[in-house]
C-alpha cells in the first residue's frame, strides 16, 4: 500500500510555482518550546517575565531560533532562564495557536505560533535553592499548585499548562491543542477539570503502630485496590476544579468503628463495596482544625479491595456526582499531593494489597474514569 501524499507533493515547487512564489504561499507559524517542572509535591514553576505589561506569567521556555529544535530550544531556555542544566523526558503537549487569538498582545504581527511543552521533571531541594533567574528578563519565580497558577497565567496558557501536566500525571499520550482545546479524546483528568492540592498536614509521618488510647480517630481513607492493582481515586468538582481523594471520610457517631466508616463512605462516594480493610498506619492531626478545633486526633489510613462498583450515583454529603478514577498508587500518590511521604505510603499499600489478597504490581498505565454503569470485576 502506498504512503498517503500531500498535493504539494505530487509536483514538483518549480514545477507550479517559481520557488519564492511557493515558499510565500506555505503557511508560516512561529515555534515555541516551554517545560513543565514541578517541586516534589507537584506544584508547577512559573516565571515572571519583566517584559509582560499584563503582569501575567510564564511557563519556563521561549522562542525557538532559526535552524534550532525545540527541544534543544527548551534546554537552552531551561539553562538561560534558571541555570539549571535538566534532561527532557517526554513532550506532554503541542499546542497550535492561530494568528488571531484574543490572547496575543494588540498589534501582534505573529502568523501563529505551534508550541511544544516538555516534561522536564521534578527538582530536588537542592536544585531548587540553586535556581538562578536572569533578572533583567525574569523578575521572580514560583512554585504553585494548578489553580493558582491558572490565575496567573493567560487563559491559553493555563489551558496549555493543565493539558501538558495532565499528560504527565496522567501517563497518557501527548495532548494536541489548538487554540488552548482538545482536538482528540479529552482525558479523564481534563473531562473533570482535576487539580493537585498540596496538603501540608500529610508531610506529617505515618505511624505504623496503634493508635493511642487518648487519640479519638477522625478521619478514616483507604487506598481500595483493583484485582489489577490499581486504586479507586474520587475527585469532587468544585468551582476551582476537582481535587481527588482517597474514599473515605469522617468518623461519623453512627459508626461502630473506622471500618465502618470507610465501608460507608466508599459506597456514599465511589459506590464502592470493599472487603478485608487493613490499617497501614496513622497520621497526627495536633489541631483538628477541620472537625472544629477539637485538638489533637488520628487520621487513619487503611487498605482495602473492592469487590464490587456499582453504578455512579449523588454523593448524600454534597448533593453531587463525584468523578470517579482508576489510577496506578503511584499517579495516586502524585495526583493527592502528598510528596515523598504519598509515595512512601503508596509503596506500603502496594506491598500490603500483594502480601493480603496476592493481588500484581500494578503497570504503568492511562488514568481511567470508571463508566458510570459500573464495572464488573473479576
Amino acid at each position: 500500500m502506498s504512503s498517503p501524499v500531500s498535493p504539494s507533493d505530487r509536483v514538483a515547487p518549480d514545477a507550479a510555482l517559481p520557488a519564492a512564489q511557493y515558499a510565500a504561499a506555505r503557511h508560516a507559524a512561529w515555534l515555541g518550546a516551554a517545560a513543565i517542572i514541578t517541586d516534589e509535591v507537584g506544584r508547577v514553576l512559573l516565571v515572571r517575565p519583566t517584559y509582560r505589561k499584563d503582569g501575567t506569567w510564564l511557563l519556563p521556555g521561549g522562542v525557538v531560533e532559526p535552524g534550532e529544535h525545540p527541544h534543544v530550544t527548551c534546554r537552552r531556555e531551561i539553562t538561560e532562564e534558571l541555570g539549571l542544566v535538566l534532561p527532557l523526558s517526554a513532550v506532554l503537549a503541542v499546542h497550535s495557536f492561530s494568528s488571531y487569538h484574543p490572547d496575543l498582545a494588540p498589534r501582534s504581527t505573529s502568523p501563529g505560533e505551534v508550541r511544544f511543552v516538555f516534561d522536564a521533571g521534578t527538582l530536588r531541594p537542592n536544585q531548587v535553592e540553586a535556581i538562578s533567574l536572569p533578572y533583567e528578563e525574569l523578575s521572580e519565580y514560583a512554585f504553585l499548585e494548578t489553580r493558582d497558577a491558572v490565575r496567573r497565567l493567560r487563559p491559553v496558557d493555563a489551558q496549555i499548562m493543565l493539558a501538558a501536566y495532565r499528560a504527565r500525571l496522567g501517563n497518557t499520550a501527548t495532548a494536541h491543542l489548538a487554540d488552548g482545546q482538545h482536538i482528540l479524546d479529552v482525558p479523564a483528568l481534563d473531562r473533570h477539570d482535576v487539580h493537585v492540592r498540596y496538603r501540608p498536614l500529610w508531610d506529617s509521618p505515618l505511624n505504623r503502630g496503634p493508635v493511642p488510647e487518648r487519640l479519638p480517630v477522625r478521619q478514616a481513607w483507604a487506598w481500595c485496590f483493583v484485582p489489577d492493582g490499581r486504586v479507586v481515586l474520587v475527585a469532587d468538582p468544585g468551582p476551582r476544579g476537582a481535587l481527588p481523594m482517597l474514599p473515605g471520610g469522617t468518623v461519623e457517631s453512627t459508626d461502630a468503628t473506622p471500618e465502618d466508616t470507610l465501608r460507608r463512605e466508599a459506597a456514599e462516594e465511589a459506590q464502592l463495596t470493599l472487603a478485608d480493610p487493613v490499617r497501614l498506619g496513622w497520621v497526627l492531626d495536633e489541631t483538628g482544625e477541620v472537625y472544629g478545633g477539637v485538638g489533637p486526633n488520628a487520621r487513619l489510613r487503611l487498605a482495602a479491595r473492592v469487590t464490587a462498583i456499582g453504578p455512579a450515583a449523588v454523593d448524600p454529603a454534597t448533593g453531587r456526582p463525584f468523578a470517579r478514577l482508576i489510577a496506578t498508587p503511584a499517579q495516586a500518590a502524585a495526583l493527592l499531593g502528598w510528596g515523598p511521604p504519598g509515595a512512601r505510603q503508596a509503596q506500603l499499600a502496594m506491598e500490603t494489597a500483594r502480601d493480603q489478597w496476592r493481588l500484581p504490581t500494578a503497570r504503568p498505565a492511562a488514568i481511567e474514569e470508571i463508566p458510570a454503569e459500573g464495572m464488573r470485576l473479576s
